[in-house]
């Protein structure tokens, strides 16, 4: 078993990921990044929170800490809800959950927002800028336009009261994709949390501040496995 199983936020490439990870493996951490059906997995089918949560489940064995970054977060925190004994400990990063009433134009201002960071990295730009540029919402996947709604709708329902996993929130202070006072109301809707926040990050702190992330991340599940 690894000691941390990371699930992506939305994104269709790991590539920015690659200096936590490095930085987390060079320090002991044996670190497994789950690639997401339909976005950093190829496929054609419109997924619903039920369908990923099942993937994670079969993905993620019992007992292990977990972090779910942006949608990431929001498919743990399912998960964690309908098993509530799965994780030993759920970690947060910036994380998708709490809704908030969204059109489609929020949704495009949404992938515009995502695509920005990852259009500075030259070796991914291309690939990225094919499914999130500048035409964002348009040019996606049909079946991932669906599930991006099917995501966002799925908040509705999310029953925080169901979730018992010790949670560990870590959330930046500059995201404004899932802003700050988001972190809050997950924290307090869970009865068993942890929250801090980190002046330098942004959403994605794995590439505003991945130093930062690493050392939070190698000093907490370090930690965790006392």
């Amino acid at each position: 078993m690894a000691d941390l199983y990371i699930i992506h936020g939305w994104t269709y490439t790991i590539e920015p990921w690659k200096q936590t990870l490095e930085k987390l493996r060079d320090k002991g951490i044996s670190v497994k990044m789950l690639k997401v059906p339909g976005l950093t997995s190829e496929s054609k089918k419109t997924y619903t929170i039920d369908d990923y949560v099942k993937w994670a489940n079969q993905e993620i064995p019992d007992g292990a800490i977990a972090l779910g970054h942006s949608n990431g977060g929001r498919i743990l925190l399912n998960l964690c809800a309908k098993k509530p004994d799965k994780l030993k400990y759920l970690i947060l990063l910036d994380s998708a959950g709490i809704y908030e009433p969204t059109t489609k134009k929020k949704i495009v201002s949404f992938l515009a927002k995502i695509g920005k960071p990852l259009k500075k990295i030259p070796i991914i730009n291309k690939v990225f800028h094919k499914v999130t540029g500048s035409t964002d919402y348009s040019r996606a996947p049909e079946n991932m336009k669906k599930t991006l709604t099917n995501m966002l709708e799925s908040d509705k329902n999310l029953d925080f009261s169901k979730i018992t996993t010790k949670t560990f929130i870590l959330w930046g202070k500059n995201d404004t994709i899932t802003p700050p006072h988001q972190a809050t109301k997950i924290y307090e809707q869970l009865e068993n949390a942890e929250l801090k926040f980190y002046s330098n990050w942004t959403h994605a702190p794995y590439i505003s501040s991945p130093d930062e992330l690493a050392r939070a991340l190698v000093a907490l599940v370090e930690r965790l496995k006392k």
